[in-house]
Parts: structure tokens; C-alpha cells; sequence
């Protein structure tokens, strides 16, 4: 999926589905097709490894028409560039609480290779962009996807301010953080964290970007907050799925044996054991 289909998608009102990756393993690329995503999040916040890999792990997902977000873990142009450069198609940044934050984001997105005041004074508006430099500007970044991230009590506070810069594309929540951030740590039925949830859905919606809420492995939240408003489905991790699967299928596995055993260790004929442990 090229870029302007996936934000032309999502603002016909159409959802938007991907997840968190961590491997490295280009194995995981074909898993993604298969499931037919439209986009991976690549976390740099807390996987700073992964700064070598960029470049394989965007090319290879692009390779698929799947678009590789990254997330990375400040507002710092440099490497919000250095990691476009790399090829990630959009790019994430945690924590987004005030107006310069956006701003610094969207001069890497949406103004690469604009540097210094030029870019402030471009993205602040006292300078307009004509002509020839306005049309490379455009060409040069027009694959460029920017999403901030909204976890905390001042984020959500400062949410109509943020929403206005121009050249924002989305938002992600990160419902673990906001939930610190509001003193209820993880209360996720809490009516205060819900209304939160909704408030940032519904701004950001009526402001025609696309959100999401990055949850884990809970399909009946996703199907929540997806009749809510929310367009962006960020289902899980491969590591949080993988380790759920294999919990839950060892479980059953080691629930099976020791019925096995107990089984095995009755002096019965086998018409008289009980059905459920044949």
C-alpha cells in the first residue's frame, strides 16, 4: 500500500490495520503479508537495536506494499531524518504534550532537508514556500506519514493545539501511560479512562486524521474503541502474540498430560474410566 492510499483510505472512513514489530527476521515480513496488514510499527523508543536494521526492515516491508512506521524515541530532527532517510515511510514520536514537539516532527516529515531558522520560520508560518523550492519541498516528501503519540493527562489537555499543525497526519494512544499519567494505572473499564479514550478519538477524527490505540493482544478493546471512531487498528506485537499463543497452547498441552497421567494411573478397564479423560 503506497502512502496516499493509505491516508486516502483512512479518510474515507475505511480502517487501517497493522502491528508492533520488534524481530528483525525478514521471516516476519511474509507473516505480515500473509495476514494481509496494511502497516507495521517499528519501535525505536525501546529497541534501540533495531537503528542498524531500519533501512532491510523498511525496504523489505515496502517491498510487500505494507508501510513500516517507526517509531522513534525523541523529537530530535536529526533522527527523525536519519531514519526517513533509511526509508520508513512514516514516523512516530512518544510523548507529544506541546505544539514545538509537533512542529519538530513535521519539519522532518514534511520539510526534509529544510534545516535551522529557514524550517522554524517555515513551519511557524512567517515564511511561505513559492515556486520551485515549494514544488521539490512537496516532491521530496511526499511519501512522508506524521503521527504523534498521546500519553499523558497534558497531552490530552493540550489535544486541540496539538491537532493544529498543520501537516499532522494522525495519532496514536498509548492507553498504559495515559492511565499512569491520570492516576489510574491500567484501569481500562475506569468511565474517566474511557471518556478520555473517546474525547481523543473524536477530536482527532472530526479533525479528519486518523487514530489509533495501541493495545495489546485484546481483540474486544480494538472492536471497542473501533466502533468508537478509532481507524487505525494496532493490534499487539510479535512478541506479545507469539508469547500468548504459546502460553495458552502450553496450557492446554500440560492440562492434557496430567489427565494423561491421571488417567494412567487408575487399575480400571477402560469401559469404566470416565469419558472426558478417554
Amino acid at each position: 500500500m503506497e502512502k496516499r492510499n493509505f491516508l486516502n483510505k483512512v479518510k474515507r472512513g475505511e480502517n487501517v490495520y497493522g502491528t508492533s514489530i520488534v524481530s528483525t527476521s525478514p521471516v516476519w515480513a511474509n507473516v505480515a503479508h500473509n495476514a494481509m496488514l496494511d502497516f507495521v510499527f517499528v519501535d525505536l523508543e525501546y529497541n534501540t537495536d533495531l537503528y542498524n536494521e531500519i533501512a532491510n526492515l523498511s525496504q523489505t516491508y515496502k517491498s510487500l506494499g505494507i508501510i513500516p512506521l517507526v517509531r522513534i524515541p525523541n523529537t530530535d530532527y536529526y533522527t527523525a531524518c536519519m531514519v526517513r532517510d533509511a526509508g520508513a515511510i512514516g514516523l512516530v514520536v512518544p510523548y507529544i504534550e506541546r505544539v514545538e514537539q509537533v512542529r519538530d516532527l513535521v519539519g522532518a516529515t514534511k520539510y526534509r532537508p529544510l534545516k535551522g531558522v529557514f524550517l522554524r520560520n517555515v513551519i511557524t508560518g512567517k515564511v511561505k514556500l513559492t515556486g520551485n523550492l515549494e514544488s521539490y519541498i512537496s516532491d521530496f516528501n511526499k511519501e512522508s506519514i506524521c503521527i504523534i503519540t498521546i500519553e499523558s493527562k497534558a497531552g490530552l489537555v493540550n489535544l486541540d493545539a496539538l491537532l493544529n499543525v498543520p501537516g499532522l497526519d494522525g495519532v496514536i494512544i498509548e492507553p498504559r501511560n495515559l492511565s499512569v499519567s491520570m492516576r489510574i494505572p491500567e484501569e481500562y473499564e475506569n468511565p474517566r479512562f474511557e471518556k478520555a479514550i473517546k474525547e481523543i478519538i473524536h477530536r482527532t477524527r472530526d479533525k479528519g486524521l486518523v487514530v489509533g490505540v495501541h493495545l495489546p493482544g485484546n481483540p474486544e478493546l480494538q472492536i471497542k474503541y473501533m466502533k468508537e471512531g478509532c481507524n487505525m487498528i494496532l493490534h499487539g506485537s510479535d512478541i506479545s502474540l507469539y508469547e500468548q499463543k504459546l502460553l495458552e497452547d502450553l496450557a492446554n498441552i500440560k492440562k492434557s498430560a496430567e489427565e494423561i497421567s491421571e488417567k494412567e494411573q487408575w487399575d480400571l478397564p477402560l469401559s469404566q474410566i470416565p469419558d472426558e479423560l478417554k
